[in-house]
Protein backbone atom coordinates (compact mmCIF):
# COMPACT_ATOMS: atom_id res chain seq x y z
CA UNK A 1 0.00 0.00 0.00
CA UNK A 2 1.28 3.43 -0.93
CA UNK A 3 1.00 6.27 1.57
CA UNK A 4 -0.58 9.01 -0.55
CA UNK A 5 -0.10 12.75 -0.22
CA UNK A 6 -2.48 14.30 -2.73
CA UNK A 7 -2.61 17.72 -4.35
CA UNK A 8 -6.01 18.45 -5.93
CA UNK A 9 -6.41 20.90 -8.84
CA UNK A 10 -9.77 22.24 -9.97
CA UNK A 11 -11.97 25.34 -10.06
CA UNK A 12 -15.72 24.98 -10.83
CA UNK A 13 -18.62 23.25 -9.10
CA UNK A 14 -18.01 20.11 -11.19
CA UNK A 15 -14.65 19.62 -9.42
CA UNK A 16 -16.02 20.14 -5.89
CA UNK A 17 -17.81 16.78 -5.87
CA UNK A 18 -14.51 14.98 -6.56
CA UNK A 19 -12.57 16.91 -3.91
CA UNK A 20 -15.27 16.22 -1.32
CA UNK A 21 -15.31 12.51 -2.26
CA UNK A 22 -11.52 12.20 -1.83
CA UNK A 23 -11.67 13.87 1.58
CA UNK A 24 -14.66 11.78 2.70
CA UNK A 25 -12.80 8.61 1.65
CA UNK A 26 -10.13 9.51 4.21
CA UNK A 27 -7.27 10.47 1.90
CA UNK A 28 -4.74 13.15 2.81
CA UNK A 29 -5.14 16.21 0.56
CA UNK A 30 -2.11 18.35 1.42
CA UNK A 31 -3.06 21.32 -0.80
CA UNK A 32 -5.55 22.55 -3.38
CA UNK A 33 -4.64 24.52 -6.51
CA UNK A 34 -7.41 26.67 -7.99
CA UNK A 35 -7.98 29.82 -10.04
CA UNK A 36 -7.41 33.28 -8.54
CA UNK A 37 -10.45 35.03 -7.04
CA UNK A 38 -12.44 36.94 -9.68
CA UNK A 39 -14.78 39.98 -9.59
CA UNK A 40 -18.40 38.85 -9.67
CA UNK A 41 -21.88 40.34 -9.63
CA UNK A 42 -23.00 43.96 -9.80
CA UNK A 43 -20.67 45.04 -7.01
CA UNK A 44 -17.72 43.33 -8.74
CA UNK A 45 -16.53 41.98 -5.42
CA UNK A 46 -13.84 39.32 -5.50
CA UNK A 47 -15.39 35.84 -5.30
CA UNK A 48 -13.70 32.56 -4.47
CA UNK A 49 -13.96 29.57 -6.78
CA UNK A 50 -16.28 26.76 -5.59
CA UNK A 51 -13.20 24.53 -5.09
CA UNK A 52 -11.53 27.15 -2.88
CA UNK A 53 -14.68 27.37 -0.73
CA UNK A 54 -14.63 23.59 -0.30
CA UNK A 55 -10.92 23.54 0.55
CA UNK A 56 -11.35 26.22 3.23
CA UNK A 57 -14.24 24.24 4.73
CA UNK A 58 -11.89 21.28 5.13
CA UNK A 59 -8.92 23.40 6.32
CA UNK A 60 -6.83 22.50 3.28
CA UNK A 61 -4.13 25.01 2.18
CA UNK A 62 -5.02 26.80 -1.08
CA UNK A 63 -2.64 28.01 -3.81
CA UNK A 64 -3.90 30.36 -6.55
CA UNK A 65 -1.07 30.88 -9.04
CA UNK A 66 -1.50 33.19 -12.02
CA UNK A 67 1.52 31.59 -13.71
CA UNK A 68 1.86 27.80 -13.43
CA UNK A 69 5.48 27.99 -14.64
CA UNK A 70 6.56 30.56 -12.05
CA UNK A 71 9.69 29.40 -10.16
CA UNK A 72 8.13 30.59 -6.88
CA UNK A 73 5.01 28.49 -7.49
CA UNK A 74 7.05 25.43 -8.51
CA UNK A 75 9.10 25.66 -5.30
CA UNK A 76 5.95 26.08 -3.21
CA UNK A 77 4.42 23.04 -4.91
CA UNK A 78 7.52 20.92 -4.24
CA UNK A 79 7.41 21.88 -0.56
CA UNK A 80 4.16 19.94 -0.09
CA UNK A 81 5.93 16.69 -1.07
CA UNK A 82 2.82 15.35 -2.81
CA UNK A 83 3.23 11.99 -4.53
CA UNK A 84 -0.07 12.10 -6.49
CA UNK A 85 -1.91 14.96 -8.20
CA UNK A 86 -5.60 14.84 -9.16
CA UNK A 87 -6.95 17.26 -11.77
CA UNK A 88 -10.66 17.96 -12.39
CA UNK A 89 -11.77 20.87 -14.61
CA UNK A 90 -8.58 22.92 -14.40
CA UNK A 91 -6.18 24.62 -16.79
CA UNK A 92 -3.66 22.88 -19.00
CA UNK A 93 -0.61 22.06 -16.87
CA UNK A 94 3.04 22.49 -17.87
CA UNK A 95 5.16 19.33 -17.79
CA UNK A 96 7.19 20.63 -14.84
CA UNK A 97 3.95 20.45 -12.79
CA UNK A 98 2.29 17.25 -14.03
CA UNK A 99 5.51 15.25 -14.00
CA UNK A 100 6.43 16.25 -10.43
CA UNK A 101 4.68 13.58 -8.27
CA UNK A 102 6.19 10.12 -7.89
CA UNK A 103 2.91 8.37 -8.78
CA UNK A 104 1.90 10.78 -11.53
CA UNK A 105 -0.93 13.22 -12.21
CA UNK A 106 -4.31 11.97 -13.35
CA UNK A 107 -7.22 13.88 -14.82
CA UNK A 108 -10.99 13.26 -14.82
CA UNK A 109 -12.61 13.93 -18.22
CA UNK A 110 -16.37 13.91 -18.79
CA UNK A 111 -16.45 11.70 -21.88
CA UNK A 112 -15.50 8.23 -23.05
CA UNK A 113 -12.03 9.13 -24.30
CA UNK A 114 -10.66 9.33 -26.93
CA UNK A 115 -14.01 10.74 -28.13
CA UNK A 116 -14.84 14.34 -27.17
CA UNK A 117 -11.42 15.59 -26.20
CA UNK A 118 -11.63 19.29 -25.39
CA UNK A 119 -13.27 21.87 -23.16
CA UNK A 120 -16.97 21.05 -23.64
CA UNK A 121 -17.45 17.25 -23.82
CA UNK A 122 -20.89 17.14 -22.15
CA UNK A 123 -22.30 19.85 -24.44
CA UNK A 124 -21.09 18.19 -27.63
CA UNK A 125 -22.26 14.68 -26.71
CA UNK A 126 -25.79 16.11 -26.40
CA UNK A 127 -25.56 18.37 -29.47
CA UNK A 128 -24.47 15.36 -31.54
CA UNK A 129 -27.36 13.26 -30.23
CA UNK A 130 -25.27 10.58 -28.53
CA UNK A 131 -27.12 7.84 -26.68
CA UNK A 132 -24.32 7.33 -24.15
CA UNK A 133 -21.30 9.10 -22.74
CA UNK A 134 -19.30 8.62 -19.55
CA UNK A 135 -16.29 9.59 -17.47
CA UNK A 136 -12.62 8.70 -17.86
CA UNK A 137 -9.55 8.98 -15.67
CA UNK A 138 -6.16 9.07 -17.38
CA UNK A 139 -2.57 10.03 -16.62
CA UNK A 140 -1.49 13.34 -18.10
CA UNK A 141 1.03 13.53 -20.90
CA UNK A 142 2.10 16.19 -23.44
CA UNK A 143 -0.92 16.26 -25.78
CA UNK A 144 -4.13 17.34 -24.06
CA UNK A 145 -6.62 14.54 -23.17
CA UNK A 146 -4.46 11.84 -24.80
CA UNK A 147 -2.88 10.03 -21.82
CA UNK A 148 -3.19 6.35 -20.93
CA UNK A 149 -6.65 5.50 -19.58
CA UNK A 150 -6.85 4.22 -16.00
CA UNK A 151 -10.61 3.72 -15.51
CA UNK A 152 -13.76 4.48 -17.47
CA UNK A 153 -17.51 4.26 -16.79
CA UNK A 154 -20.46 4.71 -19.14
CA UNK A 155 -23.58 6.83 -18.61
CA UNK A 156 -26.76 6.54 -20.75
CA UNK A 157 -28.24 9.71 -22.22
CA UNK A 158 -32.02 10.18 -22.24
CA UNK A 159 -33.48 11.85 -25.37
CA UNK A 160 -34.81 14.72 -23.21
CA UNK A 161 -31.69 15.19 -21.04
CA UNK A 162 -30.38 18.75 -20.96
CA UNK A 163 -26.81 19.78 -20.21
CA UNK A 164 -27.87 20.51 -16.63
CA UNK A 165 -29.34 17.02 -16.19
CA UNK A 166 -26.34 15.17 -17.60
CA UNK A 167 -23.81 17.48 -15.91
CA UNK A 168 -25.26 16.64 -12.47
CA UNK A 169 -25.09 12.88 -13.10
CA UNK A 170 -21.58 12.94 -14.53
CA UNK A 171 -20.37 15.14 -11.67
CA UNK A 172 -21.41 12.43 -9.18
CA UNK A 173 -20.28 9.50 -11.33
CA UNK A 174 -16.97 11.28 -11.96
CA UNK A 175 -16.36 11.81 -8.26
CA UNK A 176 -16.92 8.10 -7.61
CA UNK A 177 -14.49 7.23 -10.41
CA UNK A 178 -11.87 9.62 -9.00
CA UNK A 179 -11.99 7.84 -5.63
CA UNK A 180 -11.77 4.43 -7.36
CA UNK A 181 -8.75 5.69 -9.27
CA UNK A 182 -7.05 7.00 -6.13
CA UNK A 183 -7.67 3.61 -4.49
CA UNK A 184 -6.18 1.83 -7.52
CA UNK A 185 -3.08 4.04 -7.42
CA UNK A 186 -2.77 3.48 -3.66
CA UNK A 187 -2.94 -0.31 -4.09
CA UNK A 188 -0.93 -0.33 -7.36
CA UNK A 189 -3.81 -2.34 -8.86
CA UNK A 190 -4.55 -0.89 -12.27
CA UNK A 191 -3.81 -1.59 -15.93
CA UNK A 192 -3.18 1.32 -18.27
CA UNK A 193 -4.88 1.34 -21.69
CA UNK A 194 -3.43 3.52 -24.47
CA UNK A 195 -6.11 5.54 -26.25
CA UNK A 196 -6.97 3.98 -29.61
CA UNK A 197 -8.23 6.70 -31.94
CA UNK A 198 -11.28 5.65 -34.02
CA UNK A 199 -11.69 6.51 -37.69
CA UNK A 200 -14.29 9.16 -36.86
CA UNK A 201 -12.98 11.39 -34.07
CA UNK A 202 -15.51 13.72 -32.43
CA UNK A 203 -14.10 16.81 -30.74
CA UNK A 204 -15.42 19.09 -27.99
CA UNK A 205 -14.10 22.64 -28.52
CA UNK A 206 -15.04 25.50 -26.23
CA UNK A 207 -18.44 27.07 -26.98
CA UNK A 208 -18.96 30.84 -27.18
CA UNK A 209 -22.19 32.86 -27.03
CA UNK A 210 -22.04 33.67 -30.74
CA UNK A 211 -22.02 29.93 -31.48
CA UNK A 212 -25.37 29.49 -29.69
CA UNK A 213 -27.85 31.07 -32.12
CA UNK A 214 -30.51 28.56 -33.21
CA UNK A 215 -30.63 27.67 -36.90
CA UNK A 216 -34.30 26.85 -37.45
CA UNK A 217 -33.66 25.54 -40.98
CA UNK A 218 -32.09 22.38 -39.52
CA UNK A 219 -34.22 19.27 -38.82
CA UNK A 220 -36.25 19.31 -35.59
CA UNK A 221 -34.16 16.58 -33.94
CA UNK A 222 -30.93 18.52 -34.56
CA UNK A 223 -32.47 21.76 -33.27
CA UNK A 224 -33.70 19.96 -30.15
CA UNK A 225 -30.26 18.41 -29.51
CA UNK A 226 -28.58 21.78 -30.00
CA UNK A 227 -30.91 23.45 -27.48
CA UNK A 228 -30.57 20.77 -24.79
CA UNK A 229 -26.81 20.63 -25.23
CA UNK A 230 -26.59 24.30 -24.22
CA UNK A 231 -29.21 24.41 -21.45
CA UNK A 232 -29.08 26.06 -18.96
CA UNK A 233 -25.72 27.67 -19.87
CA UNK A 234 -24.62 29.29 -22.11
CA UNK A 235 -28.12 28.67 -23.59
CA UNK A 236 -29.32 28.51 -27.19
CA UNK A 237 -30.90 31.78 -28.30
CA UNK A 238 -33.10 33.32 -30.96
CA UNK A 239 -34.86 36.60 -31.78
CA UNK A 240 -38.62 37.07 -32.02
CA UNK A 241 -39.94 40.54 -32.96
CA UNK A 242 -36.42 41.90 -32.24
CA UNK A 243 -36.52 40.56 -28.67
CA UNK A 244 -33.81 38.18 -27.45
CA UNK A 245 -34.97 34.82 -26.05
CA UNK A 246 -33.12 31.88 -24.54
CA UNK A 247 -34.78 28.55 -25.39
CA UNK A 248 -34.08 26.14 -22.53
CA UNK A 249 -36.18 23.00 -22.93
CA UNK A 250 -37.91 21.53 -25.96
CA UNK A 251 -39.16 18.30 -27.53
CA UNK A 252 -39.56 17.29 -31.18
CA UNK A 253 -43.20 16.93 -32.26
CA UNK A 254 -45.07 15.57 -35.26
CA UNK A 255 -46.82 18.76 -36.35
CA UNK A 256 -47.20 20.61 -39.66
CA UNK A 257 -46.73 24.37 -39.46
CA UNK A 258 -47.17 26.58 -42.52
CA UNK A 259 -44.44 29.05 -43.45
CA UNK A 260 -40.67 29.31 -43.33
CA UNK A 261 -38.44 27.65 -40.70
CA UNK A 262 -38.67 29.69 -37.50
CA UNK A 263 -42.43 30.26 -37.91
CA UNK A 264 -44.16 30.14 -34.52
CA UNK A 265 -47.58 28.69 -33.75
CA UNK A 266 -49.40 28.61 -30.39
CA UNK A 267 -52.75 27.67 -28.86
CA UNK A 268 -52.41 30.79 -26.70
CA UNK A 269 -52.71 28.76 -23.51
CA UNK A 270 -50.13 26.02 -22.98
CA UNK A 271 -48.25 25.26 -26.16
CA UNK A 272 -45.67 27.00 -28.36
CA UNK A 273 -44.45 25.24 -31.51
CA UNK A 274 -41.72 26.32 -33.94
CA UNK A 275 -41.31 25.07 -37.51
CA UNK A 276 -37.90 23.63 -38.35
CA UNK A 277 -36.32 22.64 -41.67
CA UNK A 278 -37.92 19.22 -41.19
CA UNK A 279 -40.66 18.80 -38.58
CA UNK A 280 -41.19 21.04 -35.56
CA UNK A 281 -40.30 21.40 -31.91
CA UNK A 282 -42.43 22.33 -28.94
CA UNK A 283 -40.90 24.93 -26.63
CA UNK A 284 -41.35 23.77 -23.02
CA UNK A 285 -39.21 26.37 -21.21
CA UNK A 286 -37.84 29.74 -22.28
CA UNK A 287 -36.45 33.01 -20.94
CA UNK A 288 -37.22 36.44 -22.36
CA UNK A 289 -34.41 38.98 -22.11
CA UNK A 290 -34.44 40.62 -18.68
CA UNK A 291 -37.01 38.16 -17.30
CA UNK A 292 -36.82 34.92 -15.31
CA UNK A 293 -37.14 31.57 -17.04
CA UNK A 294 -40.71 30.35 -17.57
CA UNK A 295 -42.63 27.36 -18.83
CA UNK A 296 -44.54 27.90 -22.07
CA UNK A 297 -47.79 28.05 -20.09
CA UNK A 298 -46.42 30.71 -17.71
CA UNK A 299 -45.12 32.73 -20.65
CA UNK A 300 -48.46 32.64 -22.49
CA UNK A 301 -50.33 34.03 -19.48
CA UNK A 302 -48.68 37.41 -20.02
CA UNK A 303 -47.61 37.33 -23.67
CA UNK A 304 -49.49 36.93 -26.93
CA UNK A 305 -48.12 35.11 -29.97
Amino acid sequence: MRNLRIIFMGTPEFAVESLEAIVEAGYKVVAVITAPDKPKGRGRKLAMSPVKESAIKHNIPVLQPTNLKSPDFIEELKAYRANLQVVVAFRMLPEVVWSMPEYGTFNLHASLLPQYRGAAPINWALINGEKKTGVTTFFLQHEIDTGNVILQEKEPIDPLDTLGDLYARLMKKGAQLVVKTVEAVEKESYTLSPQQEPEEMKHAPKIFKEDCEINWSKPAREVHNFIRGLSPFPAAWTHFHDVFYKILRTKPVDKDIAGEPGTIESDGKKHIWVKCGEGAIEVLELQKQGKKKMTAEEFLRGNTI
